[in-house]
């Protein structure tokens, strides 16, 4: 467990950081509370009893004195196109972990872009889009691939009881999609392609008992960055079910409200991961509860694993890189339901 190490926590007094703060301290972290709003992270150390460190990601400086004695920096603060770039810088310098929640497509291309030399040279650890979107799926893709050294395709299809998006998914879909205009993107033939067509509905046989369903076709999340960064998979595609996408586009969808005393919505997931190779096929799936809310087991168990040695290279690297994916899933256990299907 944590031992009283110092974590920092950026943007910890979000949605999901607040699921962090909480998933430290459950785990025996002491967070360091971090962000851009001062106010906001002086309510928050009020609350919990922590030490908040103001810092803006355009003061270098300040991000200095925020990331100063801790063992590791958790970025939870979107939109991540503004955020990465600064608090891994700072992270370098600190010469400590960078870990973050980043679902944007752009952010983590970025990452892995911008950072994997240095980082490598380094022999730095940054794990981008350590969270549901991103780092779950990517989990799963390669618990699925088991022995296989690659596979012709990879999909991984969610369904969403609903989604009630937060104001930091809003604002960082907004910023995506000023980046990337009127286009949307897809991972085919081992390569980026930018589309103006409208992504198709299909139907994806989820498992029993929920079977058939429609989703949104290439709608294309972090899993379609994480997942071919280390996977030998020319096509990755992820889906998402019409009534999910149907909540986060409708600008009158209100936020997420808890429905226990841990502040988890009453949201369900289920996530199918299939990779394919010739004429077979395997699977890996997980349920659970609130995306956001397992967002923290999530990217704290990859802290705990990055600071007690338990990872398989340095640089950037996604979870299923670094991780040992089948094991670091067996962890997660209090919070999701694992198959994996041959």
């Amino acid at each position: 467990m944590g031992s009283g190490q110092t974590v920092a926590v950026f943007g910890a007094y979000g949605h999901t950081g607040r699921f962090v703060v909480a998933e430290l301290v459950e785990r025996g972290f002491v967070p360091v509370l971090s962000g851009r709003d001062e106010e906001k992270l002086k309510a928050l150390a009020h609350e919990t009893g922590l030490e908040a460190r103001p810092a803006t990601v355009g003061d270098p400086e300040a991000l200095d004195r925020a990331l100063a004695g801790t063992a590791a920096v958790i970025n939870a603060a979107g939109p991540f196109a503004s955020t990465t770039g600064p608090v891994i810088e700072a992270a370098l310098r600190a010469r400590i972990p960078y870990l973050d929640v980043a679902a944007e497509l752009e952010a983590n291309i970025d990452t892995f872009a911008h950072f994997a030399d240095r980082a490598r040279d380094a022999g730095a650890v940054i794990v981008p889009a350590m969270a549901f979107f991103g780092g779950l799926g990517d989990l799963l893709a390669t618990a699925a691939m088991g022995d296989w050294t690659e596979a012709d395709e990879a999909h991984i299809a969610y369904a969403l009881s609903s989604w009630h998006p937060t104001a930091g998914t809003r604002l960082s879909g907004a910023v995506s999609r000023e980046r990337r205009g009127e286009r949307r993107m897809r991972y085919t033939g081992g390569q980026w392609e930018y589309r103006t067509d409208a992504a198709p509905t299909v139907e994806w046989r989820f498992p029993e008992p929920m079977g058939a369903r429609q989703v949104i076709g290439e709608f294309t999340m972090a899993d379609v960055v994480t997942v071919p960064s280390h996977l030998s998979i020319p096509d990755v595609t992820t889906y998402m079910t019409v009534e999910a996408v149907r909540d986060i586009a409708a600008p009158g969808t209100p936020a997420p409200s808890a429905a226990d005393d841990s502040g988890r919505s009453d949201q369900t997931f289920l996530v199918d991961a299939v990779v394919r190779s010739g004429g077979a096929e395997r699977r890996a799936v997980a349920r659970g509860q609130d995306i956001y809310a397992v967002t923290a087991p999530l990217v704290v168990e990859a802290l705990e694993r990055v600071l007690t040695g338990r990872t398989r290279t340095v640089g950037v690297a996604s979870a299923g890189e670094i991780f040992d994916a089948p094991d670091f899933l067996r962890a997660l256990s209090p919070h999701i339901t694992l198959e994996l299907l041959p």
